[in-house]
């Protein structure tokens, strides 16, 4: 090896020690909130698993690539898909207008509302009861945007912002936060075992997830049509058993196919 060629070396094995975090071997990175309950989050022994992971794994599967997870806090999956760092991102990500101007989605495939969770002791049975009360959200999320819209309505007091469920619940469990506004079936997925937790209000919001992608990428259409044959198929309905415990309604969009969401 040469004098030059042992530079280069040493330069490139700098540059991998210094951002080897961003260099991936997989075909498809996703960004992802592990910690989202029961959509993705770690089991016991540390596997990445989840609704929307097992959704990700056979579109990878069906389009033959392979997958990285990359764990990114929900506010961070917005400029990570842009700026391109990751492929794509999920993590219960609403379809909104707004969003819609700067990202692409594919169909959406689950129907969801934010809901109130509060602890049994608390007495609180609603967000009547929420007046001057300490609020829970995640960071800029549809419920953040919800309580911060609906806060003078409800008299709501200080809103806290958290970055997934798990920091949430500690603090509502300790009694730094009176509820925690957040999706409806994360929640019902995490109290259905701690009867010291209710979830005592559900917020319509008409929420529809799916999985985001930097505006206008040709990927984003290559995950539509895979959908499309996973709903065909019946299998992200037989995800919904799995996940939820319970059938989903057919005209929900568990089941039904729809279009790509588009701007306005």
């Amino acid at each position: 090896m040469t004098r030059s060629s042992i530079v280069k070396a040493t330069l490139v094995a700098g540059l991998l020690a210094t951002f080897g975090s961003s260099v991936h071997a997989a075909d498809l990175t996703v960004g992802a909130n592990i910690g989202n309950v029961p959509w993705e989050f770690e089991d016991a022994s540390g596997k990445v698993t989840g609704f929307e992971v097992d959704l990700v794994n056979e579109i990878a599967k069906r389009l033959g690539k392979t997958v990285e997870f990359v764990n990114t806090p929900f506010n961070g999956l917005f400029p990570a898909v842009q700026s391109g760092r990751i492929n794509m991102a999920i993590s219960s990500i609403t379809i909104t207008e707004k969003r819609l101007e700067s990202v692409s989605f594919a169909q959406p495939y689950y129907d969801s509302d934010q809901s109130l969770t509060v602890t049994a002791a608390s007495g609180i049975t609603g967000l009547a009861d929420m007046g001057d009360k300490v609020v829970g959200v995640d960071t800029g999320s549809t419920g953040d945007m919800w309580a911060d819209a609906n806060k003078g309505e409800y008299k709501l007091g200080e809103i806290r912002r958290f970055e997934g469920l798990q920091p949430a619940m500690l603090d509502l469990v300790a009694g730094r936060i009176d509820g925690y506004i957040s999706d409806i079936p994360a929640l019902l997925y995490y109290v259905k075992d701690k009867p010291e937790l209710k979830v005592v209000e559900r917020i319509p919001t008409g929420e529809k997830y799916s999985i985001m992608f930097n505006k206008d990428d040709p990927l984003a259409a290559e995950v539509n049509t895979v959908i499309t044959t996973l709903k065909q198929e019946g299998f992200i309905a037989q995800l919904h058993e799995t996940w939820f415990g319970a059938k989903a309604e057919d005209t929900t969009s568990t089941v039904t196919v729809l279009d790509m969401p588009k701007a306005m």
